[in-house]
């Protein structure tokens, strides 16, 4: 037993610097010293096959009948996939690219491309190769995991980048002339109850948050719309959460409780009122509704309204996005919204050490769908057009009475 004893350590002390050949030479220089049964008690004790101490043995015998430098004789060892199967590199490629290199009626195409998957596939075309095969292969022809990546936006508006510098001018000249500027939106709406919300946050380790399997909507709880109004030059954000439809009424009436509550304290001589905002959605530049609700509002605060509505396809660009809505997002990661109270909570609780505030207030009215603006009601609008792209940038003054449509 001391001797196995002895045969395993001095192994495992050699271990690290052996290879293939000097390991099999090792372990036969000690079975030969351990004289009969060497073989055996050597293969149980390192691990090396007796396979490869005989033949050790046989080369400890005739030193000579490898080549200098060799660890296997020329043509030793088990051949590649490739050697075995000619064509196993091109065919692999023709079915993870079948739109540019195999056949575009390919069923594999339409699955998900997994090297099981492909194993087998190749399976039917003759090459009876392994998953672990395949997933060489693709390494070596540089694959790997890739999910989607959002760089395609299709066409785009001619005057793009020239609303965006328009957009740019009135914001700065309104924001050096001492009036408020905002950007407004509304959030993706998010379910009410104890639903995952993406993101991780720290809890006791084997104890996550427990929510649902099933993101079906409580018809008790709902869906929460928070619409945001960012100060461009103050760095503050409103956000009013609606329990009920995201609606040009909703969007006007969380921009003017913004007004009330934060606006007209910051700045107690504004005259006007710069919006920027999506072309699209309950503050879209051709909803009738909103132009409405913009007179509407026009009409109580005194404020000559001015809109700039960003070009089509570019909502992402939005500062409201990520300026609020991001550290909305981050800061509520990982938590459940299991009821309004908690959203409005962690939406105020939102800061950044760049030194933006939040407040947050819930909305418990109803906002119907399906409101129609008629045209004697549009035509009594105070609304003038900009030269430039006039269907997106655009004031509404105040009305001298109700209805009374003041031609500029």
């Amino acid at each position: 037993m001391e001797t196995i004893a002895a045969i395993k350590r001095r192994f495992e002390l050699l271990a690290p610097v052996l290879n293939e050949r000097t390991r099999r030479l090792v372990a036969a220089a000690e079975a030969v010293a351990y004289g009969r049964g060497g073989g055996v008690a050597v293969a149980l004790t390192t691990g090396v096959s007796r396979r490869a101490i005989r033949h050790g043995i046989s080369e400890l015998a005739a030193p000579a009948s490898l080549p200098e430098g060799r660890v296997r004789r020329p043509g030793g060892g088990r051949k590649s996939a490739e050697e075995l199967h000619p064509g196993l590199r091109e065919a692999l490629e023709a079915l993870v690219e079948p739109t540019t290199r195999g056949d575009p009626e390919s069923a594999l195409r339409w699955t998900c491309k997994s090297v099981r998957n492909l194993a087998e596939e190749l399976g039917q075309q003759g090459y009876r190769v392994s998953h672990q095969v395949v997933t060489e292969l693709l390494h070596d022809l540089e694959y790997s995991l890739q999910a989607n990546r959002k760089v395609l936006e299709g066409s785009q508006h001619p005057d793009r980048n020239a609303q965006f510098e328009y957009l740019n001018d009135q914001v700065q000249q309104q924001v050096a002339a001492g009036q408020p500027a905002i950007s407004v939106d509304a959030k993706k709406k998010e379910l009410v109850g104890p639903f995952k919300n993406g993101g991780r946050e720290l809890r006791p380790k084997g104890h996550p948050e427990q929510v649902r399997v099933h993101d079906f909507v409580d018809k008790r709880l709902g869906r929460a719309t928070p619409y945001g109004v960012y100060d461009l030059a103050r760095n503050q954000g409103w956000v009013t959460v609606g329990i009920d439809h995201d609606t040009a009424e909703f969007a006007m009436a969380s921009i003017q409780h913004w007004w009330q509550t934060l606006g007209r304290a910051a700045y107690p001589g504004a005259t006007s009122l710069l919006i920027t905002a999506d072309g699209g959605g309950s503050n879209g530049s051709r909803l009738r509704l909103w132009k409405l609700e913009l007179q509407r509002f026009a009409d109580e605060s005194g404020l000559e309204l001015r809109v700039c509505h960003l070009p089509p396809g570019t909502s992402k660009w939005n500062k409201i996005e990520h300026r609020l809505f991001s550290y909305i997002t981050q800061n509520w990661r990982g938590k459940p919204l299991v009821s309004y109270d908690v959203i409005v909570s962690l939406i105020a609780a939102t800061k950044t050490r760049s030194g933006l505030e939040v407040r947050c207030e819930l909305d418990n009215r109803a906002y119907p769908t399906g409101r129609k603006v008629t045209d004697a009601e549009f035509a009594c609008l105070n609304l003038a057009r900009d030269e430039f792209h006039g269907e997106w940038n655009y004031r509404i003054r105040p009305r001298s009475r109700p209805f009374e449509r003041v031609i500029s």
